[in-house]
């Protein structure tokens, strides 16, 4: 693993440990040149996707901008990050297990919405603000409504 301080090619694993969850190694590394320490998580990739954009280009799946886009719509949510760490895990083995090499930007949009929605209504509504690509309030309140809807579809189910 090449050091992220200095760029040398060798450094040494000092510490390994699965995740709480147990879905990655946890790996704590030092580099042999500058002494600079850090941490790197290895995961199990079940095949490579490609994301298919809404223009038609095709660029390869990338789970940190799944987990930034993520953490955007959670900033400043009483959400911690060990939830936050899996929701990302489960949408992750969600979009691989669909079998799919290919996913569209909009499957996952979907996906993402899904487990925003069962985690965090606010994080919801930021998310669908740019999944959607709100122009206007009114945007936002046919959001609100979806989700008053179907609050009281569970208030009256309990």
């Amino acid at each position: 693993m090449k050091c992220p301080y200095c760029g040398a090619p060798d450094t040494q694993v000092k510490d390994s440990r699965p995740t709480d969850d147990g879905t990655s190694i946890r790996r704590r590394r030092v580099c042999t040149d500058c002494g600079g320490r850090f941490t790197t998580f290895e995961r199990v990739q079940l095949r490579e996707l490609t994301v298919v954009k809404r223009s038609g280009r095709k660029v390869a799946f990338d789970r940190d901008k799944l987990s930034r886009s993520i953490t955007t719509a959670l900033r400043k949510r009483p959400v911690d990050e060990e939830r936050i760490e899996r929701l990302v895990n489960g949408l992750v083995r969600q979009i691989e297990s669909l079998g799919e090499s290919e996913i569209t930007s909009e499957q996952i949009g979907r996906i993402v919405m899904k487990g925003l929605k069962a985690l965090d209504d606010v994080a919801y509504v930021r998310f669908a603000s740019v999944y959607r690509n709100f122009s206007e309030a009114k945007d936002f309140t046919a959001v609100l409504d979806e989700l008053s809807i179907e609050d009281e579809t569970r208030v009256d189910e309990e």
